[in-house]
């Protein structure tokens, strides 16, 4: 109980790290874990888990999210010459310099992307009053904590904002399964049994404080496509977590895992819609893992080629680091992923 809420959802991690924590479950991720994760570099071979921020392409497979876009030229004070290819001769005889700079726009989530405890939330009783009202993880609420378009002093996350997640580094233990190797590129909702089935066969371990990562073939589909998506393809390929399955809820909440990361758009089957632990949504995981848990999601990753390389040396684990764009008040950030193994 605190002064935001005097009720928290059953089973939620609000309120373990304090009444104002903003960080959730990357709490249990220490110094002692991140030197642990560390052991896992035995090569020093680098991945870039990064897909190209112009892709998918179009905003067919998302139409909320359009690709980054170069913005307007703009000029130096006190010249005429656009700030690109700007030869500084043209202002300073002799000078010898060439610069460009530049503005782009760019939505935060197009692309290779992390999802802030901001982005998602719920309809919840939390002040006991006994009508839920609507607010995000460990009782922030819209309006007084997460502003919108129309509340006084401009929109932004007041709380839980990805500049949390870039204090904290993002980094440690990477734990990656190959659900295309089991499912090809078919669309597949995979429940409990059949996760822990994959985890037995290809000998996975998770364990507290680490980053799970699926990869389902999403990614070399969409480079394939060279930014002309076909979004039907793609929301009928690929396999997904089965967010309305009790069981995989209760997995993430008892394995302690600090995030879940795949290469597909949304982790579980973003056109779903039905009944699940708390009431009816579309995103059951989202609201599970953001709400609820303080569990961060990573999406459209690029995770083929670690995936590979993984596989050929029968390995699942390597070290991660994978902060946001520092952006205060962001929902959401792009990210540059880092793999080393």
């Amino acid at each position: 109980m605190n002064d935001r809420w005097q009720n928290k959802p059953e089973g939620s991690t609000w309120g373990n790290w304090g009444k104002n924590d903003q960080l959730g479950r990357m709490n249990l991720v220490t110094s002692e874990l991140r030197v642990q994760a560390a052991e896992e570099i035995q090569e020093g071979l680098c991945f870039c888990l990064s897909m190209p921020l112009n892709l998918p392409g179009g905003n067919s497979v998302n139409p909320k999210r359009f690709p980054p876009k170069f913005g307007a030229v703009f000029h130096p004070p006190g010249s005429e010459h656009p700030y690109y290819n700007m030869d500084w001769n043209a202002l300073q005889a002799g000078n010898m310099d060439v610069t460009s700079d530049e503005c782009i726009t760019l939505y935060s989530q197009y692309s290779t992307q992390w999802d802030s405890f901001a982005h998602v939330g719920s309809r919840f009783d939390a002040d006991g009053d006994g009508e839920a009202e609507m607010v995000y993880y460990n009782g922030f609420k819209p309006g007084e904590h997460i502003k919108g378009p129309y509340d006084s002093g401009g929109m932004g996350a007041r709380a839980l904002g990805v500049e949390n997640m870039a204090r904290g580094g993002m980094q440690g233990r990477g734990v990656l399964v190959d659900l295309q190797r089991h499912f090809g590129n078919e669309r597949v909702s995979v429940n409990y049994e059949m996760l822990m089935a994959i985890f037995e066969k290809d000998g996975v371990v998770i364990e507290e404080g680490d980053f799970f990562l699926f990869h389902t073939g999403w990614d070399t589909m969409i480079l394939s496509m060279n930014g002309r998506p076909d979004a039907n393809k793609l929301h009928s390929s690929g396999a997904v977590l089965d967010g309305f399955d009790e069981k995989i809820l209760k997995w993430i909440t008892e394995s302690g895992i600090v995030a879940v990361i795949s290469d597909n758009m949304a982790i579980e089957d973003s056109l779903g819609y039905g009944n699940t632990h708390g009431g009816c949504s579309r995103l059951p995981l989202h609201r599970h893992c953001l709400f609820r848990l303080g569990v961060h999601l990573g999406e459209l990753w690029y995770l083929s080629e670690l995936a590979h390389a993984l596989r050929e040396r029968n390995r699942s684990r390597f070290f991660l680091t994978a902060p946001p764009l520092r952006i205060p008040g962001a929902v959401g950030s792009p990210t540059t992923p880092i793999a080393t193994i």
